[in-house]
């Protein structure tokens, strides 16, 4: 019995005294972390890109963080901040694969039972998405098993060729090196190519929705668009343009991974209380119905005053009204059963819209077009949701596969689950483009300029003073419609010193702007947007 406990202290001893043996312990963690992320993307390519481990952990992050910390994430990383929360699970991961290849160490069927639990957690997240399967545990399983085997194999090459005898010093008990170079070297390879596989693999499946979007030939609209009036985009340096292009048209939602959905196969559900006729509809047929082309601004909740997330386009689909009414369906005032529209993406998102507000006669639509070509994947190829005066997360569903009639009583979307309003009409806002805080001009004529918008509402006046002073009206670009945003511009008699600008707009129901402040949560932030110039 003290014989062995010798041996145990010794090999202990053993271990502590190379510090070489140390960092190779960690090296082999990270590169068993390095096998199972590729193990796991070869086998998410067969199941869905969105099933494999770092997706569905981080949108289990999403699912679970309190909207101050989203709106954080919004504020600080703007649309990058999907990929910020990606690399903070990748750098978790890594740190995670070093703790336990130095615990493999010391204690190896330990530090691989806490890889096989590391890919259960991602199992689980996989699974309990909203849309999620049973096969969708598959991609973290395999990752985990391939980790934590290469990890067990590496470990059992830095152990001591031979137990250390009694009284043995430190240095006793070289390992094996050469062995744990070749492993480790083949494990790196191996699991290179399985994930360069795994991404040919998810480029092949995804083929076919590029091919499918390469060949939508958008119809004809019945009801197009009417001309723009002339004036309508000011074109003045640094002022937003009147229309979004699709690059730089701002993207707000939970999809880590942004589905690539072939239109062939996509169809829209419609059911739920209410529907007399339930339909599934597919895309061509869809697009054999009336379509309308219409100039609609579009606006995210999460936008702060003055912040970038708003965005104008022209887009084209067919009524969405007239879709409800085909399928049976009557809004709250000419006595239908159900004043909620849930619309589900194939995500798993869902967004809670009044059906009252969709058969209004405004131009709510499923929208299959944005600025004369199909839509793009990221903002919702092939179908999406536009709903003219309402904020995106109550409106604004991407990738929808199902409208389901039923009532605010009964159900609560996605975000009202996470302490946002119901209700969320836009409010009116109004912002400065030029010049730019902190911005230099130079003492004389400048001006002021940017857009301002109350869709459904429509936009009748700015205004901008300095410092606090008297309000001065801004002179408004040609209107396009109510549902569009307005740009306007006011020449500024700039003298020189450190000045305060600050704009607000009213709109065509007489209301004026208020100043004052609140966040965007529950229902959009308001407030006057200001910036500090210094005229030098």
């Amino acid at each position: 019995m003290k014989e062995a406990d010798a041996q145990r202290q010794g090999s202990s001893r053993a271990g502590r005294g190379h510090p070489a043996r140390t960092a190779l312990a960690a090296l082999a963690g990270l590169i068993a972390g390095f096998c199972a992320l590729a193990a796991a993307q070869l086998v998410s390519a067969l199941v869905r890109p969105e099933a494999g481990p770092v997706a569905a952990v981080g949108e289990a992050v999403i699912d679970r963080s309190p909207p101050a910390l989203k709106e954080f994430a919004v504020r600080h990383f703007g649309t990058g901040d999907k990929l910020v929360l990606q690399l903070g699970i990748v750098v978790v991961l890594a740190l995670f694969a070093l703790a336990v290849g130095v615990l493999a160490l010391h204690h190896r069927r330990t530090g691989s039972a806490a890889v096989l639990v590391f890919g259960v957690v991602g199992a689980v997240a996989a699974v309990g998405r909203p849309e999620g399967a049973a096969a969708d545990a598959l991609p973290s399983v395999a990752g985990a098993a391939a980790g934590a085997g290469v990890l067990f194999l590496l470990a059992g090459r830095l152990a001591p060729a031979s137990p250390p005898p009694p009284g043995a010093g430190a240095a006793y008990g070289a390992f094996d090196r050469r062995g744990f170079v070749v492993t480790a070297s083949v494990a790196t390879v191996v699991s290179a190519g399985a994930g360069l596989l795994g991404r040919r693999l998810t480029s092949s499946v995804q083929a076919g929705a590029t091919a499918s979007r390469h060949d939508l030939v958008l119809p004809v609209p019945d009801s197009a668009a009417p001309a723009v009036p002339a004036g309508t985009d000011l074109r003045i340096p640094g002022l937003s343009p009147f229309f979004t292009p699709d690059q730089d048209f701002y993207r707000v939602d939970t999809a880590l991974v942004v589905p690539r959905i072939d239109a062939t196969g996509w169809r829209l559900r419609i059911h739920g209380e209410g529907v007399s006729r339930p339909m599934t509809i597919g895309l061509h047929d869809l697009m054999r119905r009336e379509t309308v082309e219409r100039d609609i601004t579009l606006a995210c909740v999460s936008n702060e005053v003055g912040g970038p997330y708003v965005g104008n386009a022209r887009w084209l689909g067919v009524r969405l009204a007239d879709l409800l009414r085909e399928a049976g369906v009557r809004p709250p005032s000419a006595g239908g059963r159900a004043d909620q529209l849930v619309a589900r993406s194939v995500d798993g998102m869902t967004t809670g819209t009044p059906v009252e507000a969709v058969m209004d006669g405004r131009d709510a639509m499923l929208a299959f077009g944005m600025n004369g070509q199909p839509l793009p994947f990221a903002h919702g190829f092939p179908v999406r949701m536009v709903v003219p005066g309402l904020y995106g997360y109550v409106s604004a569903c991407k990738w929808i596969e199902e409208i389901e009639l039923t009532t605010f009583a009964a159900y609560d979307a996605y975000w009202v689950r996470r302490s946002w309003a119901q209700q969320a009409p836009v409010k009116t806002e109004s912002r400065i483009d030029t010049p730019r805080a902190s911005a230099s001009p130079k003492p004389g004529t400048v001006p002021v300029a940017g857009v301002a918008w109350a869709q459904h509402r429509g936009i009748s006046r700015v205004e901008v003073r300095v410092d606090g002073g008297p309000w001065h009206p801004a002179r408004l670009a040609a209107e396009d419609s109510r549902d569009t945003w307005r740009q306007w511009v006011w020449e500024w008699p700039a003298t020189s010193g450190r000045h305060t600008l600050e704009v607000r707009a009213t709109d065509g129901t007489g209301a004026t702007q208020t100043g004052r402040r609140t966040d965007t949560v529950p229902d959009g932030a308001t407030g006057w947007h200001s910036v500090v110039v210094d005229v030098s």
